[in-house]
C-alpha cells in the first residue's frame, strides 16, 4: 500500500481542493481546539463544528450535516464506535467517518470498520496528512494504516462465513478488488485497467454488494482474510 506516510493508505487522483465540511469530535478541549485551528488552514477543509462526546458527536452531526466526521475513540457518555454506528445507522444521508485515536490498537480498528467507519488514522499525524484522509473518505475512498491491517488479518482465524466467495466474483471484479487492497484509487484503478472511471465504479460497486461490504475498507479486510491479498505481495 502506498500512502504520503509509512503508515497511512492514501489515494490519488482526487480534488483536494474541493470543499469538505468537516466536524471534530474529541472529549479533549485542547486537542480539538488545535485540530479545529490546524485543520481549518488546510485547503478545502471547512470545520462546520465540534463535539466533546460520543452522544453530541451524533446530536451535531444530524443538525450540522457535514460530509465527514473526526471521530475520537475513548470519548465520555458514549465513545467514538458506539456514536459511529449510531450515526451511521440513522435515517438521513450520514458523514463520512475518519476515527481518529492516540493508540494504534488492533482492537480499535476491528470496532470502527465493525461499526462502518470508512478511516482510521492516529493522532501523531501530520494535520496535512490528517486533513488528506478526510478528504480521501470525502471522495468515497478509504484509508487504513497497513500495519494495523495486517496484524488485524493475521490475528484472527479465518472464519468460512466471512471468506471470500470467489466464484460470486467476476474475473475483472476480483483484478480491481486486488487493486483496490494495494490502495489504487478509482482513477487509478482505471488507468491500470485500460477502462473508464464509471466502469470501474460500475465493478466496485458490485464487489461491495457480492461481498457484503460497508465500504472499501471492509471489503479489503475480506479480501485480505480470504487469501485473495497476502500482506505485503502484490499482483
Amino acid at each position: 500500500m502506498t500512502g504520503p506516510d509509512a503508515g497511512a493508505t492514501t489515494a490519488t487522483g482526487l480534488d483536494t481542493n474541493a470543499p469538505v465540511t468537516l466536524l471534530i469530535a474529541d472529549d479533549d478541549a485542547v486537542t480539538r481546539s488545535g485540530l479545529r485551528t490546524l485543520l481549518a488552514l488546510q485547503p478545502g477543509i471547512v470545520v462546520v463544528g465540534e463535539a466533546a462526546d460520543g452522544v453530541e458527536a451524533v446530536e451535531r452531526a444530524r443538525r450540522l450535516r457535514p460530509d465527514v466526521v473526526l471521530m475520537d475513540v475513548r470519548m465520555p457518555r458514549l465513545d467514538g464506535i458506539e456514536a459511529t454506528r449510531r450515526l451511521l445507522a440513522g435515517p438521513a444521508e450520514p458523514p463520512k467517518v475518519v476515527v481518529i485515536t492516540t493508540f494504534e490498537n488492533d482492537g480499535y480498528v476491528t470496532a470502527a470498520l465493525g461499526a462502518g467507519a470508512a478511516g482510521f488514522v492516529l493522532k501523531r499525524l501530520p494535520v496535512p496528512e490528517i486533513a488528506q484522509a478526510v478528504r480521501v473518505v470525502a471522495a468515497g475512498e478509504a484509508i487504513l494504516f497497513p500495519a494495523a491491517l495486517r496484524r488485524l488479518v493475521t490475528a484472527r482465524p479465518l472464519d468460512s462465513a466471512e471468506a471470500l466467495p470467489q466464484a460470486a466474483l467476476t474475473v475483472r471484479e476480483e483484478e480491481v478488488l486486488r487493486l483496490m487492497a494495494t490502495g489504487l484509487s478509482n482513477p487509478e484503478i482505471a488507468r491500470s485497467c485500460g477502462v473508464s472511471l464509471e466502469t470501474v465504479k460500475t465493478h466496485v460497486g458490485n464487489v461491495l454488494t457480492k461481498l457484503g461490504a460497508q465500504n472499501r475498507t471492509h471489503a479489503v479486510v475480506i479480501a485480505y482474510e480470504s487469501g485473495l491479498v497476502v500482506p505485503g505481495v502484490t499482483g
